[in-house]
């Protein structure tokens, strides 16, 4: 196997493939969860609005892919204060079958000075995520400033996100490099305890081997795996069936 084709069948265990579109209906859902279904194995999950949370479960069990995890959204892409609604979509999607939540920080409020307001936000999603799993979305490229993307990140894990996720991809700048350093280091003072994922604009292969170099530095060959390690994409599939399928052709006898 080569080194390439390595990268991304890794990438592909660690993928959240991804469909967030407002005006999405269940025949596209079911479309898009056909997807996962690949001959080189599936995603690390699947990620939707809540909506469509039941119509994507439905569809990857008849798929034969029940170990696949459904990942929802909530509050977002906004990252209101409106602990209320953040409770309600948790919940709606909880009760449909997601078994992960992707939650986005108020990062306008942490602008703002107001972490108070944050943390209260957070940690209520904490609570109503209960044992499934949280993502806490920082939108670092709204976030700009290096330091407040550290403080970001430490106040997210000490609110008891279970990854924390650099960007919702409906902003300019999304996932970089250069935020994903700061986040990974966060992570590793932290004790390495937390998960890291990068979400936007990760198309290529050769983009993600970025994001899986930078964690192998600063946290270890063996810390990310798929249960601490995701990237969140829907183009990225393409090229990853892409390298897997030229790489099965290319490869010796006895891979």
């Amino acid at each position: 196997m080569t080194e390439l084709s390595a990268l991304a069948r890794r990438a592909l265990a660690a993928m959240d493939l991804t469909r967030l579109e407002s005006n999405d209906t269940a025949v596209q859902i079911k479309a898009f969860c056909q997807r996962a279904l690949t001959s080189f194995g599936p995603p690390a999950a699947v990620c939707v609005y809540p909506e469509h949370v039941a119509a994507a479960r439905t569809s990857l069990d008849r798929l034969n892919l029940s170990a696949v995890p459904v990942a929802a959204v909530a509050n977002f892409p906004d990252g209101s204060t409106e602990m209320s609604r953040v409770r309600s979509e948790i919940a709606s999607a909880l009760d449909d079958g997601a078994a992960e939540i992707d939650v986005v920080m108020p990062w306008r409020a942490l602008l703002s000075g107001d972490e108070a307001g944050v943390r209260a936000m957070l940690d209520a999603a904490r609570a109503a995520t209960g044992n499934a799993r949280l993502k806490t979305i920082l939108e670092t490229g709204q976030l700009v400033d290096a330091d407040i993307i550290r403080r970001a990140s430490l106040i997210a894990i000490d609110c008891g996100a279970d990854f924390i996720k650099t960007s919702t991809g409906k902003v300019p700048v999304n996932a970089t490099p250069e935020a994903a350093r700061i986040m990974l280091t966060a992570i590793r003072d932290c004790g390495g305890r937390c998960g890291f994922k990068a979400a936007g604009g990760i198309r290529s292969v050769a983009e993600a081997a970025i994001y899986f170099a930078l964690a192998d530095q600063l946290l270890g060959p063996v810390w990310a795996t798929p249960q601490r390690f995701r990237l969140g994409a829907s183009a990225l599939l393409d090229d990853v069936l892409g390298v897997l399928a030229g790489a099965t052709i290319a490869a010796p006898a006895g891979y």
